[in-house]
């Protein structure tokens, strides 16, 4: 929200007070306290009143300065709140400085402030790169001038004046920090307007809005810049940021109540500040390989029962279409009932034996979920009377006809609750079901109670986070470490945990394609290791020009979903070229998973995202600080698009070296724009220079033997340049290490010796390797 009207004036009915002096500056053994006046302090009369600002800083992570700013510390403070990895331990450096101020250092990110009696002024380092800062008119109270007037009556009268909650309170603490010449911003989650999110007003509040417009399924308050920083804001309900936008020299951002907390993360690159981040709010978990290969749905609205199911599989199949999870949408539960977690009984009248049936040709069975009880379930009696779903004020439950009729929605801040739920899932597990789409999330009310007082404010974002552990754990708990796996659409920050996330209801047509991508991107920079989406579209029905791009498109992002409302998504209903572009693309994809899944293990032992917007690692070229029709799938493979029936895609090859197709072997120099036409199997999907990605002998099964007859394809490898690469099983083991030297017109190549034979490939020649070597040399 805009507080300011231009530069001097505040927008009426608001009062503003800017930390203006550091009247008291203290340190302590691991933080800095400031008492800021809002004016300058020239007698003691001018200390009768306030308000002040008491604002510390500290750090409880390496590279994270810790801000908290407080008015009124006597406010009530209800949870939830995030559930961070912080280390109370953590003592950074403090130095008091020559001119009187202080600095705090944490590993090699650092504040610096003014001294006691200084003016307000903050500068934010890494090493000695200043990174951000705030002055003059920054910090701020912001009161709106009723509820400020009221407060004095009441104060005066000596009536007994105080808020009773975040929610009853009007007013807000804001932040601004500086933004440098140039400087790019990005992140806030999965945004599908404008990638570089500079001129915008960012709202952290989930919406089930689609992907078309500024409102998202999975909001997170924290953005990472072009500057080798990130910000995150401490707090699950509404935050408003803006982004160049109130001030266009500035990102402020405002949380209602009487305390803002935020951390500044500083690093030498974007994914050193997303390692941080991650390690402050957790890892993405590590899918299990058979996620990464192809989905197939029976779409939302149709009609369909196990033969069409079987026919759908079996097609596939003969189409030579390597299929790997079937999942079934909302209607494997009978209309109005949802959810109540039985089968209908009139389209599968034994399930357990159809989902062996499924199982037996080889397939991963998903099924459809969210968090809601319709009145019709046999359901909603049982958890209405033991206390299960979210109430009223006044007791009673909250129920609405928006998507079922008389629906609850189930409380997990109840113990019991997440405990009951659960067991209908466990039910579906033990009867064959592998993993669940954990749909909507993000409709939650705000003036209703909780089981736990939570709230509801606060509620209205983090409800995702307990909805998706719950549903994450029974999964866990049931087939292991990193066998978990959902398909989820809501989430906050956190939710990286609980993966993957796929971006919701997007149209078939190319914007929507666009946008979709655009979404991706901004989520995987704000802490999110994985994306999917529903190829090509949810909403109509595309041309099999549209499926057949977003088919490539699809089967290059982490996770392939084909899905769709009203229309089977099979490649059949479009053409027969869709068929075998289809086949095509999923064959690649599967040929790709050694190198995939190991970029998934370095996902979720780093939380560098596996689809990286081009900012993230290469952010010195300053052409991709604005690219969003393109990304890196994993470390190594550059991966446009094609967005428009002409076939036509314009792409970048970042600066440095030569990048090669991997499908036909054209070379091309870095450091340019290129416009290149392709047919349906093609697009620029180009192989960064001085890399090594393995190619497995895949057949129709993602988790295979990824080392046994595996091709590691060298790709432009300099002289004096050295390559490297792991290579992990499909139960995340590392089995094989590979480095590759290039002296001359020698390659050098030392790796782990292995009871498997593989090949090496260069410039399109193979060398056989076999087993039990552990060097060798390549003649160019």
């Amino acid at each position: 929200m805009k507080y300011s009207d231009g530069f001097w004036l505040n927008q009426p009915g608001y009062n503003v007070s800017y930390a203006t002096q550091m009247y008291e500056v203290t340190a302590t053994e691991n933080a800095l306290h400031v008492y800021a006046t809002a004016q300058w302090i020239q007698n003691r009369g001018m200390t009768l009143g306030g308000p002040v600002l008491e604002i510390s800083f500290t750090s409880t992570l390496p590279d994270t300065i810790k801000v908290t700013i407080d008015h009124y510390k006597g406010a009530l403070k209800k949870g939830p709140n995030f559930e961070l990895n912080e280390d109370e331990s953590f003592k950074p450096v403090i130095n008091k400085l020559e001119n009187g101020g202080y600095e705090l250092i944490s590993n090699k990110t650092k504040v610096v402030i003014g001294g006691q009696g200084d003016a307000w002024d903050v500068k934010y380092y890494y090493e000695d790169k200043l990174l951000t800062k705030s002055g003059w008119r920054t910090t701020s109270l912001i009161e709106e001038e009723q509820w400020v007037t009221d407060r004095r009556m009441a104060a005066h009268s000596c009536d007994r004046f105080y808020a009773t909650s975040e929610t009853d309170d009007n007013s807000s603490i804001r932040e601004m920090l500086g933004i440098s010449v140039g400087e790019k911003i990005y992140g806030f989650g999965e945004k599908f307007s404008n990638f570089v999110k500079n001129g915008q007003t960012v709202e952290v509040w989930n919406n089930d809005g689609g992907t078309c417009s500024e409102q998202t399924y999975k909001s997170i308050p924290f953005y990472v810049t072009s500057n080798n920083y990130g910000v995150f804001v401490n707090n699950p309900g509404k935050v408003t940021f803006e982004v160049a936008s109130e001030t266009v020299s500035k990102v402020s951002f405002a949380v209602q109540g009487q305390h803002m907390e935020y951390f500044l993360i500083g690093g030498a690159s974007v994914s050193d500040v997303i390692k941080v981040y991650t390690n402050l709010t957790g890892k993405p978990a590590l899918p299990p390989a058979y996620s990464f290969g192809l989905w197939l749905t029976t779409s939302f609205t149709t009609n369909y029962d196990e033969d069409t199911v079987t026919s759908f599989i079996d097609k596939m199949a003969e189409y030579d279409i390597p299929l790997q999870v079937f999942h079934f949408d909302c209607f494997w539960m009978r209309d109005f009932e949802w959810c109540n977690f039985k089968w209908d009984e009139r389209m599968f009248p034994d399930p357990k034996a159809m989902l062996q049936r499924l199982k037996a040709k080889g397939l991963q069975i998903c099924a459809w979920i969210n968090p809601y009880i319709s009145q019709k379930s046999d359901l909603f009696t049982e958890g209405m009377e033991n206390g299960y779903f979210i109430k009223n004020l006044d007791g009673s439950v909250f129920q609405c006809d928006m998507w079922q009729p008389g629906l609850a929605i189930v409380d997990f801040t109840n113990p019991d609750a997440c405990k009951w739920y659960a067991s209908k899932l466990r039910a579906l597990c033990e009867m064959g079901v592998d993993c669940f789409k954990t749909d909507f999330g993000e409709r939650i009310p705000t003036k209703v109670k909780y089981f736990d007082g939570s709230d509801p404010i606060r509620m209205h974002n983090y409800y995702t986070y307990l909805y998706n552990q719950c549903v994450f754990n029974v999964l866990k708990e049931y087939y292991g470490e990193n066998k978990a796996c959902l398909f989820a659409r809501s989430a906050t920050v956190g939710g990286q945990k609980f993966p993957v996330h796929w971006g919701g209801d997007c149209f078939s047509n190319y914007e929507s394609m666009w946008e979709t991508l655009r979404g991706g991107l901004s989520l995987c920079l704000s802490g999110f290791g994985f994306f999917s989406h529903d190829i090509s579209g949810f909403e109509a029905t595309g041309t099999p020009d549209l499926y057949k791009r977003w088919t490539a498109f699809g089967l290059l992002s982490t996770h392939s979903r084909y899905h769709g409302n009203s229309s089977y998504r099979v490649p059949w209903n479009f053409d027969e070229e869709a068929c075998r572009v289809s086949s095509h693309f999923t064959k690649l994809k599967g040929r790709l998973m050694p190198y995939l899944f190991s970029n998934a293990v370095y996902t979720h032992n780093t939380g560098v995202p596996m689809m990286r917007a081009m900012v993230l690692d290469f952010a010195y070229d300053r052409a991709t600080l604005d690219i969003d029709t393109q990304y890196m799938l994993g470390d190594s493979l550059l991966v446009a698009p094609v967005f428009n029936e002409d076939g036509i895609a314009d792409f970048y090859l970042p600066a440095g070296g030569e990048w090669t197709d991997i499908q036909t072997g054209e070379k091309l120099a870095g450091g340019s724009w290129y416009t290149k036409k392709y047919d349906y199997f093609g697009l620029p999907l180009y192989a960064k220079p001085n890399s090594i990605i393995p190619m497995g002998s895949f057949v129709r099964d993602v988790e295979y033997d990824y080392l046994t007859d595996t091709t590691f394809r060298i790709f432009a490898l300099e002289d004096g340049k050295s390559a490297e690469r792991k290579l992990y099983d499909k139960e995340a083991n590392l089995i094989f290490e590979i480095k590759a030297e290039r002296n001359g017109n020698k390659i050098a190549l030392s790796f782990t010796k292995t009871e498997s034979a593989f090949k090496i490939e260069v410039d399109g020649k193979i060398t056989e390797i076999p087993a039990n070597s552990d060097s060798a040399v390549i003649e160019l």
